[in-house]
Order: structure tokens, then C-alpha cells, then sequence
């Protein structure tokens, strides 16, 4: 099929569910408000999906060359208005007044999920591809900012609503870097830099870029009330471009997410979920059952390892797995053409074979050969991962050799820069591995098992996932204790754990607020800018701010606010604001400290951002 008529079919899917959710009819009651605000966001989808019709069938140029991002923004876009469509029929079907029972709380959770992937979905659409009007790419941002403050809100307003509800994102939007070696890097506060060292030592996934946003929350993804639950999932299961795509069976398909489990677990009732959005639901504190309703007796998830081969099987079976580009030997490459890499895969297939060799030297110069074959180019990480390397190499990671350690958990982060690899590292079980090597492994592989924990996190699910595996202390020892390039290592990893707002108080807990301040106050100033960073987006949570001001912060901040460099004000400049919003206690302490004078110099002479969070801060001082 065309390129041009493939987006065409896509964008006429996509305006026929806007049409369906707009055309629906609104349920009266607890979720009236709240239904009806997100239709009519919904609705202003329309002119954007009309003008990429237009443009699909148009004999325009460049037409065709839309269709290679279009299968991607169109089958996530796909997904969040299923995933709205999905929470319109629930709320319809909810009839109670009680806005503390299980079905209100899952659904007032469902809202600020649906809201999010919404926007999310938004940001990933190539505007410039398909020639969008400069009229409708401002109706877009204006939707994108409605549906960004609606999912700020409902994290403020469910915990009125209802009990155990999630706590407030980031006030900034989420941005993604394209990083020149296909990995996709979370973006870091303004005018601040990326945490991060190099893969392996001649190959870098992290370089130092500059962005404008704080990175948001990561948030579950669909969720129905559990009456009429099948009906919902076999009805709206995982379509993306076509309505005729393949239905995923009922039993494969989380009762959270109704999305298709890759890594399912057990919980105590019996209940199979994917494990990263039942452990999203614990983290807000959750204890019982979603399905159910039964209180959980313990928290223990149980990997379902028969459906996991299951599923696997019927993917297989369905040419449904995410696609790497090797097929019977070749390999496709970016222009379209096909290379022969059978002679390639033999040759590593050999390799793969000896890691699990008798012999040790033997082991030992098979994985210092894969890692170094790993590093040098995307198409050998894709043949590593395709003869079934990964598994191998997680093994290893757990030797009493420190050399076969070392080369392995390096092979394993160079892996994990081809985002397929990401998902099979992780259903490999290797995070717990990981994090054994990041306590006690030599301080080179302890490097690189923190970056490693940093590469896999970049995918939201997975932060969920290793921030509840231990890793966190194990980062925090690292920032105490390591050498620079391990702290450096460490800071990277544990700012993009603490952009979900359940590691932050894991992070609190491990005494990172400690290990920060230590950086703030170190004479060399060398990592100034990875403390403060952190410290930004820890300022939010409840825990880490009252922690920040025990540990007596306060004092070093309005210090730089004076003799910091202009990002290490900028900074210091927010995270002040941070603390003192809505409280009198802390807006006092700095008046007393003559925050005020080096605030109106921020005000003249400061960046952009720096000006705007001093005034602020002024402002709240006059009033007081």
C-alpha cells in the first residue's frame, strides 16, 4: 500500500473514533463535568485530523515520506482515544453517588491517565511533514496546554475525591531528544544539562544537550470499571491504523491497562496484571485487589511465566512482536534496501554459544567480544538480541568473575540502546541482576550497571519497575561513594527514577537529600548542577521538601542564589519557590536570610526563567 494512502486510512480511523466519542452520549451524575470537558477537548482534534487526510491524499511530494512516523504517532493517538472512548462507556455505566467505592476510584484514576496519554499522543505528531496550519498548530498547543493542567489538576483534585489518589505532576511538559544513535533521551529542566557518561568508553548514549522542560509523570494507562470489563476489552482491544486489526484475546490483555501484557504477574488474589501498572497502583498506595476489590494479603507479584510463553506464542503466531528488520538472514536498513547478514549472525551465534561454555577463559573472551561488538553498531545490537544473547548475558551478570561481570553488564547497557532491546532485557529479569551488580560489583561495573538502569528507564513503564527493585539505595551509595563518573552515573539514573513521583519518596528514604547537599556544599563545585537538577523535581513531593529543609538547604540556596553561576541561580531560584509556595514558615525563613536582595538582582540580571521564578518569589515575600 502507498505511503500516502496508508496515512490516509489512519487519519480516517482516527476522525471516525473522534466522531464516535464526540457523537456518544454524555452520562449524567459524579462524572458529568468531567466527561463532558474531555469530549470537548476531544472535539477540537478534528480540523488537525482533516488536514492530515487532505494532505495523505494529496499528489503533495512529500506525501509519501510522512508515512515512516505516521504508523507511530497514529497508532499512539489511536490508543488514547480508545483509551477515552474505553473511560466514557465506564463512567456511563457508573450510577453510584459514592465517590469513595472501587469503581469511582478507578475511574477518577482513569481520567487523569486518559488526559495524559492524550497529550503525550499530541506531542508526537510531525507538524511539519504534514504542512499543518500555523491556525490549527495553535489550536493543537491550546489543547495540548488544556489537557497538560487537567492532568495537574486531577492529581490535586482526586485526593478530594476520592482516597489514594495521585499526587500532582511536574508543571512542565515532557519533551523527548533525538539522540544520534536512535536512543531517545528524556529532556532535563531549562537550562540545565543531561546527566550521563558513555556506554561503554568509546561509545556514548548520553551527550550534554540543553531543553526548556521538566520531564512529566509517568501514568498508568486504560482502565474500565470491572462491570462489562470483557465486552469493553474485546470491543476496543489494540486497534491502531485499521478497524479490522487483529482483536488480542481477552485473557492476554491487563484488567488495568487493557493493553496487552508482556510481563504479567500474580498478584495475591489470584489475578494476573502487567506488572508495571500493578505496581503503579500499590505505589499510590492501593492495597487492594483492582479486579476484585479484595484487600491484597501481601504486595508480592508473581511472574506468570506459562501465560508470559503463551502470549509469546500467539505474538509469534501473528507477526504481531515489535519488528527489529531481519528477516530470513537480512536485515533492512534505513534507505529501504536489504543487506545479507547471515554470514554475521553465524559468527555471533557461535559467539552467543561459548558464553556458556565449561571453559572460563573461553566465557571470558566470548563476552569481551559481544561487548565489543555491541558498541560499534545498531545492526550487531540487533543481531546480539536476536540469537538470544540477552538472557545468556543476564546470567552472567551474576558470576563471581568480575571480569565476565564487567563485560557483561557493559554488553547488556550497549544493548539496551536499540529501544527493541529495552523490553527484552527487561522480560529477561535482569533489573534485579542489575542491581545486585550496581552493590557489589567493581566500581566499573557498577558505573555501567548505573547507566544501564538509566537507558532502560527512559521507557515509563520501566521506572516503575525499578524503582521498586531496590536500585534507588544502591544509586544513592553509588552518588555517596562512587568515583565521578560514577556519581555522575548515579545522579543521571536517579533523576529520571524521581520524574515518577513514586520514586521520590523511595529516593527521600535512601537519604538522597543528604548526599545532594554534600554535592552543593563540596568546595571543587563539580557536580553543583546534578544536585540542584535533582533537587528541582524532588521539590514537589511532600516527603523530599520537608526533608529538604531539615537537612537545612535553605541557607545553601539563597547562597547561589548570590555567588552561583546564572543556570545554578536560575535553579536555586525555583526550587525556593518550590518550598515556599503555601508556606508561611519557609517564605519567612528566607526574608530572614536577605533572600530579598539577591532576588531583585535576579530580576535584572538573570535568564528568562530566573526572572520569572525571583519575581514570584518577591511577590510571595511583599504579601508576607
Amino acid at each position: 500500500m502507498a505511503a500516502g494512502v496508508v496515512s490516509d486510512a489512519s487519519a480516517a480511523f482516527l476522525l471516525s473514533l473522534v466522531h464516535d466519542i464526540v457523537l456518544g452520549d454524555l452520562p449524567a451524575g459524579m462524572f458529568k463535568k468531567d466527561c463532558t470537558d474531555l469530549v470537548r477537548r476531544i472535539a477540537l482534534f478534528t480540523h488537525l485530523l482533516e488536514e492530515i487526510r487532505d494532505f495523505a491524499v494529496s499528489d503533495h511530494p512529500h506525501a509519501s515520506s510522512s508515512s515512516s512516523s505516521s504508523s507511530s504517532w497514529s497508532a499512539d493517538l489511536a490508543v488514547a482515544l480508545q483509551a477515552a472512548k474505553r473511560l466514557l462507556s465506564a463512567a456511563s455505566a457508573h450510577h453510584s453517588v459514592n465517590s469513595s467505592d472501587g469503581a469511582a476510584k478507578r475511574i477518577s484514576f482513569q481520567f487523569q491517565c486518559v488526559t495524559w496519554k492524550l497529550e503525550k499522543s499530541l506531542a508526537k505528531i510531525p507538524f511539519d511533514q504534514f504542512q499543518i496550519s500555523e491556525e490549527v498548530q495553535e489550536q493543537v498547543a491550546l489543547v495540548r496546554a488544556q489537557l497538560r493542567r487537567a492532568t495537574e489538576r486531577y492529581g490535586s483534585l482526586n485526593s478530594r475525591k476520592v482516597s489514594n489518589a495521585i499526587s500532582q505532576l511536574p508543571e512542565k511538559e515532557r519533551s523527548d531528544t533525538d539522540h544520534e544513535i536512535s536512543a531517545k533521551l528524556d529532556s532535563i529542566p531549562e537550562s540545565c544539562t543531561t546527566l550521563g557518561h558513555a556506554a561503554d568508553k568509546e561509545t556514548k548514549i548520553l551527550e550534554r544537550v540543553n531543553s526548556s522542560s521538566i520531564p512529566s509523570e509517568v501514568c498508568l494507562s486504560n482502565e474500565v470499571d470491572s462491570k462489562g470489563q470483557e465486552n469493553l476489552a474485546a470491543k476496543g482491544a489494540e486497534q491502531t491504523k485499521k478497524p479490522d486489526t487483529l482483536v488480542i484475546p481477552v485473557d492476554f490483555l491487563c484488567p488495568i491497562s487493557l493493553e496487552l501484557m508482556r510481563d504479567p504477574v500474580i498478584v495475591a488474589t489470584g489475578q494476573t496484571y502487567e506488572r508495571s501498572y500493578i505496581q503503579r497502583w500499590i505505589d499510590c498506595g492501593n492495597v487492594t485487589c483492582p479486579k476484585t476489590q479484595q484487600k491484597l494479603e501481601n504486595l508480592t507479584l508473581t511472574p506468570n511465566y506459562v501465560l508470559r510463553s503463551v502470549i509469546n506464542q500467539w505474538c509469534a503466531k501473528h507477526n504481531i512482536e515489535q519488528p527489529s528488520g531481519l528477516a530470513n538472514g537480512r536485515l533492512k536498513k534505513s534507505n529501504g534496501s536489504f543487506c545479507d547478514v547471515s554470514g554475521d549472525m553465524a559468527a555471533i551465534q557461535e559467539l552467543v554459544s561459548k558464553l556458556s561454555s565449561r571453559c572460563l577463559e573461553e566465557r571470558r573472551a566470548a563476552v569481551a567480544e559481544i561487548r565489543s561488538l555491541s558498541k560499534r553498531s545498531t545492526d550487531n545490537r540487533i543481531l546480539i538480541a536476536d540469537t538470544g544473547a540477552i538472557p545468556v548475558l543476564v546470567n552472567l551478570l551474576t558470576t563471581n568473575d568480575a571480569s565476565i561481570q564487567e563485560h557483561a553488564v557493559t554488553s547488556i547497557l550497549n544493548l539496551s540502546i536499540f529501544e527493541n532491546n529495552k523490553s527484552l532485557i527487561m522480560l529477561a529479569g535482569a533489573v534485579p541482576s542489575i542491581v545486585q551488580v550496581l552493590r557489589a560489583g567493581s566500581m566499573e561495573a557498577r558505573e555501567n550497571a548505573a547507566a544501564t538502569l538509566f537507558s532502560l528507564s527512559l521507557a515509563d513503564e520501566n521506572k516503575i519497575i525499578i524503582g521498586s527493585s531496590g536500585a534507588i539505595p544502591a544509586l544513592v551509595d553509588l552518588l555517596q561513594n562512587g568515583s565521578n563518573r560514577g556519581k555522575k552515573d548515579a545522579a543521571t539514573a536517579l533523576f529520571n527514577l524521581c520524574i515518577y513521583q513514586g520514586n521520590k519518596g523511595r529516593a527521600v528514604r535512601a537519604g538522597i537529600i543528604t548526599a545532594l547537599l554534600k554535592m552543593l556544599t563540596d568546595s571543587r563545585n563539580c557536580m553543583v548542577d546534578e544536585a540542584l537538577t535533582i533537587l528541582s523535581i524532588l521539590a514537589s513531593n511532600h516527603d523530599a521538601k520537608a526533608a529538604i529543609v531539615k537537612a537545612s538547604t535553605i541557607p545553601v540556596l539563597i547562597d547561589l542564589l548570590r555567588t552561583g553561576l546564572p543556570r545554578n541561580k536560575e535553579n536555586a531560584a525555583a526550587i525556593l519557590l518550590c518550598l515556599c509556595k503555601r508556606d508561611a514558615e519557609n517564605l519567612a525563613c528566607i526574608s530572614r536570610l536577605g533572600a530579598a536582595i539577591p532576588l531583585t538582582e535576579l530580576t535584572k540580571s538573570g535568564t528568562e526563567r530566573a526572572k520569572r521564578k525571583a519575581t514570584s518569589l518577591l511577590e510571595h515575600l511583599r504579601k508576607l
